[in-house]
């Protein structure tokens, strides 16, 4: 396996800059991660800096906190994917979740599914922090019906980040037709090969060249 492709290679901090972005571009490059997940305000910027690679671009809809309105998540993603946005990472309408209105949530992804004009791919942001464990069943199983590709675990800015419990039991209700992203407090070698173990098939992380070079220090037959 190569680590670095399960790695979308993150930076979502409000005071960003332009070099950050340029940075953060550069290391995805040197390290042939999957993607960089950005704000919408830097897909421009990343999508030009990667153009002729095979890094793509990831960006963040309705983020963080799910609670904008479904055409603005639908406006946003196509913006986006008109910058050069490759990937499309969602966050969910947490308040209907909780208060049981799985319709809503589900036709609020499905909105933003129809926005997402292939090969582009979209991810549903669950954050799992707020959720029981049937909660997560129940919005996951939401995101696989309106037709996401994937549900991922947190935005990395509540309270609680990916767990393996919680990635597992993801994996367990969409089964092989979806991925699974772990999301949020993934920062070394041993967490990101829980997730992976675990289910998960892409994680994002602000940390991927500390969980890489932890790799490349080791002897390759050892994963």
């Amino acid at each position: 396996m190569r680590l670095a492709k399960y790695i979308d290679h993150t930076l979502l901090k409000a005071d960003a800059t332009p070099e950050m972005i340029e940075k953060l571009c550069q290391e995805a490059i040197e390290y042939d991660f999957m993607s960089v997940c950005v704000n919408p305000v830097w897909v421009k910027l990343a999508s030009k800096l990667l153009d002729g690679t095979e890094v793509k671009v990831c960006t963040v809809i309705g983020f963080p906190l799910g609670a904008s309105t479904t055409a603005t998540k639908v406006f946003e993603t196509k913006q986006a994917l008109l910058d050069g946005a490759n990937e499309v990472d969602m966050v969910m309408n947490i308040g209907a979740a909780k208060a049981g209105d799985w319709e809503v949530v589900k036709e609020d992804i499905h909105q933003v599914v129809k926005a997402t004009v292939r090969p582009a791919i979209l991810k549903v942001i669950l954050e799992t922090s707020y959720l029981t464990a049937d909660e997560i069943v129940q919005a996951s199983l939401m995101a696989k019906e309106a037709g996401a590709d994937y549900v991922k675990t947190s935005t990395g800015f509540s309270s609680e980040g990916a767990t393996v419990e919680n990635v597992k039991l993801m994996r367990e209700t969409v089964g092989n037709e979806m991925g699974v992203k772990a999301s949020g407090g993934v920062s070394n070698y041993e967490e990101a090969m829980a997730m992976i173990e675990a289910g998960a098939s892409r994680l994002g992380a602000s940390k991927g060249i500390q969980i890489v070079d932890h790799i490349d220090s080791l002897d390759e037959s050892s994963y």
